[in-house]
């Protein structure tokens, strides 16, 4: 009898196990918004990598649960939920306070039904340029000035709820309602970085948005992205094309879709996958393209297109080193959320990406500057493209360049002897400074060497310049105008920097401790040589005469680079200010907020340096030469055939941007008496007794010189790049046996390495 008493409770118990276990599988009562439960967890002290420990989970996991970027899964599910539940009773949330709650998500029942109206998050649909950053920066303070800034990050954009999610806090692609001012055809952002968690296929979005991915191969993934994902970003200029959407694959993505987590060097070389790889074969099959250059690191996928409808999409790999870590730093190591943040808001701010930075760069001159438009047909009243090219582009075909503008081994030059070497009379060379001098006795007796560095200085040279649009015309003793572009064979070693035009007076100045504004080694010319127009208007600022013996000239013209400039500078305006560095900072404030703000959000800062890197390298695509596909000098290469490859801009922005900081250290020479030691392009080296830029620049109740250097965040001012001693810096030159070693090149941190070679 006893023991058939016993055996009921052991009985029940079991019932009531398996009970707790169904339960526990489909248990999926609404959890706390993201917000309370990282309040939550910081009450009691706990960290993520605890509560990941505890329920058998990634640490990433945990904090996509605290931010919304995703919902646990069963059994987790119900084990977080009793977590948070045990949470809230021994920390309450204090009454009438105000609880953060995340904009981006309503949750959603088993059923796939959102929750009751009371559960529902708030939309309070931030502004657009915010819509790339994740909410829960909205709480960092932003520092008073005097104080190092903290990063301050604009919310996220609203998410509607979806009613089909197959699971909570993952909402499908294509839902129904799209807020206003939002292209329904882009709703869910730019790109998505494509993972896998829990053997399910995940795509992260901008805002904090994660979409279900159904597709099982490549060719279904890319349908997928173009009937349902809805992401692409809308064109930039009226004639122009809608950006196609990208899709960034993790090593868990690339397993799953059957391709290499890393290239073999063989393949890494040819910059692809074989033609014979089976997922190539997939795509073939289903009557998918790849161009020319195959399916390697930034793979475009397409079908021609039908009229004015686009089907492409583009692939980024980022273990296959689709993002240089000169670059992109460590973004490719960032946990997917985080990295569809990063590239979100280089996609918002400058574009999506295309490529590398310098293919993102050239390609954005391209968007802003459409080569063709469209135009109705009179006789058919239907639109088709027009017979001329738009105005203000550069046209849908290449132009030849000059041969002075020509690098060596192209086909213009395919006449000249073999091994034949090209003076300044025969080759124009516009580059950036690399420069230095002995130091003086008098600065010898300072103490400290500091640099400072132009804020974005070659798209500052950018700005505001007229380039040439068309093909060059060449043209016998011309009578040399500013504002024609072009290039010119002219003397300009008569200009004596000893006695030169600073503004309007005539000053004397010590030009030995100067360097010529006319080459990039600051040595003073010797006879004729070809200078862009640019170079060759400031020898007549400076006040002398010229009288070029040639030119070659563009007469059709126009400021091509204005509206890149002006997008790239406000991407890094707003930007460093998300970095607590302002526009309207005064000197001392602006040294302090510069003063560690890659640490106060890392993230934010790779896009800072990756907006640099689409200014340097986009100028530099304007010149690309061959990159091995056998080529032989005398032989085109395959950039020739682009409209945007023009030497001749570059070296026109080049040009300026020399003129520019020239101009400025004469400005400071006058007014000061003080000469650089050292320039290595944008950065420039003086001798001063302290160690602050505030200890030699000259300022009077806050102002800056007129036209001289000055403390500033915008593009064209200069910011603190290193200080060493003059001990170091002689040191250094003793040491390599070399009296003008570029000091420049190593004040940042005055590391020293292969100083013979320069590198």
């Amino acid at each position: 009898m006893g023991a058939e008493v016993s055996a009921v409770p052991n009985e029940e118990e079991a019932l009531f196990g398996a009970v707790d276990a169904l339960l526990e599988q489909v248990a999926q009562d609404p959890l706390p918004p993201p917000a309370e439960r990282k309040r939550l967890r910081e009450a009691a002290g706990l960290s993520q990598g605890q509560i990941a420990k505890a329920l058998d989970a990634r640490r990433e996991s945990v904090g996509n649960w605290e931010t919304g970027r995703s919902e646990p899964r069963p059994p987790k599910r119900a084990a977080y939920a009793r977590l948070l539940d045990g949470l809230a009773a021994r920390f309450p949330t204090v009454p009438d306070a105000a609880v953060p709650v995340r904009d981006t998500a309503v949750r959603e029942t088993s059923t796939g039904v959102p929750a009751p109206a009371e559960a529902r998050a708030v939309s309070t649909h931030p502004a657009p340029e915010a819509a790339a950053l994740p909410a829960e920066e909205n709480t960092r303070p932003r520092p008073a000035k005097t104080a190092a800034p903290a990063a301050a990050s604009p919310p996220v954009r609203a998410v509607r709820p979806s009613a089909t999610s197959r699971r909570p806090g993952v909402k499908k692609a294509a839902p129904a309602n799209t807020p206003a001012g939002v292209d329904p055809r882009f709703e869910n952002g730019p790109l998505a970085v494509v993972d896998v968690e829990d053997g399910q296929v995940l795509a992260y979005c901008v805002g904090g948005l994660v979409l279900d991915v159904p597709a099982k191969s490549i060719p279904a993934l890319v349908d997928w992205t173009l009937k349902e994902a809805r992401l692409g970003q809308p064109k930039l200029s009226g004639p122009g094309k809608d950006a196609d959407p990208l899709l960034v694959l993790t090593e868990a993505a690339l397993e799953r879709y059957g391709l290499p987590v890393a290239l073999t060097e063989e393949e890494r070389l040819a910059g692809r996958i074989p033609e014979g790889h089976k997922v190539i074969k997939q795509l073939v099959r289903a009557d998918w393209k790849l161009t020319k250059r195959g399916f390697g690191p930034w793979a475009r996928i397409y079908r021609p297109a039908q009229g004015s409808e686009r089907a492409c999409v583009q692939l980024c790999i980022p273990s296959w080193n689709a993002l240089d870590t000169r670059h992109w730093g460590e973004a490719g190591q960032l946990p997917p959320a985080e990295l569809a943040r990063l590239l979100g808001v280089y996609a918002s701010r400058v574009m999506t990406p295309r490529g590398s930075t310098a293919v993102t760069g050239l390609e954005l001159m391209t968007a802003l500057h459409p080569p063709t438009h469209a135009v109705r047909d009179e006789a058919t009243g239907a639109f088709r493209k027009a017979d001329v090219k738009t105005p203000g582009s550069l046209g849908e075909h290449p132009v030849d360049c000059a041969p002075c503008e020509a690098p060596d081994g192209h086909p213009v030059l395919k006449d000249l002897p073999r091994f034949h070497v090209r003076g300044p009379g025969e080759k124009l060379f516009e580059e950036a400074y690399d420069w230095a001098r002995p130091l003086t006795d008098a600065e010898c007796t300072k103490r400290h060497l500091v640099g400072i560095d132009v804020n974005m200085a070659f798209a500052a040279g950018a700005n505001g310049l007229t380039v040439g649009l068309g093909e060059p015309t060449q043209v016998k003793n011309p009578v040399f105008d500013p504002k024609l572009p072009g290039s010119w064979l002219v003397d300009l070693s008569h200009v004596d920097l000893s006695r030169v035009k600073v503004g309007k007076e005539w000053v004397e100045l010590d030009g030995s401790l100067l360097p010529s504004p006319f080459t990039p080694k600051g040595e003073r010319p010797t006879g004729p040589a070809w200078y862009a127009t640019p170079t060759v208007a400031y020898a007549l600022e400076l006040g002398y005469d010229v009288a070029p013996v040639e030119a070659w000239v563009r007469y059709d013209n126009g400021r091509y680079l204005d509206a890149w400039y002006n997008r790239l500078r406000d991407a890094y305006l707003a930007t460093m200010a998300d970095l607590g560095v302002d526009a309207d900072l005064s000197p001392a404030e602006f040294l302090v907020a510069m003063d560690g703000y890659r640490n106060r959000d890392p993230e934010l800062a790779i896009v800072v340096s990756a907006v640099k890197a689409t200014v340097k390298g986009g100028l530099g695509k304007l010149r690309e030469r061959p990159r091995g596909e056998g080529w032989k000098p005398g032989e085109p290469w395959r950039a020739l055939s682009r409209p945007t490859w023009r030497p001749d801009i570059r070296a026109a922005v080049i040009s300026r941007t020399r003129i520019n900081l020239h101009r400025k250290l004469l400005k400071h020479a006058a007014f000061t008496g003080q000469y650089p030691v050292a320039i290595l392009s944008d950065c420039v080296v003086y001798a001063a007794d302290g160690e602050s830029p505030l200890d030699f620049l000259p300022y009077r109740d806050g102002k800056p010189l007129p036209g001289g250097f000055k403390l500033g965040v915008n593009p064209g001012l200069v910011k603190w790049e290193g200080t060493q001693s003059v001990l170091w810096g002689e040191g250094v030159r003793e040491q390599f046996d070399a009296p003008e070693l570029n000091l420049a090149r190593y004040i940042k941190d005055g590391t020293v390495t292969n100083a013979d070679s320069g590198e």
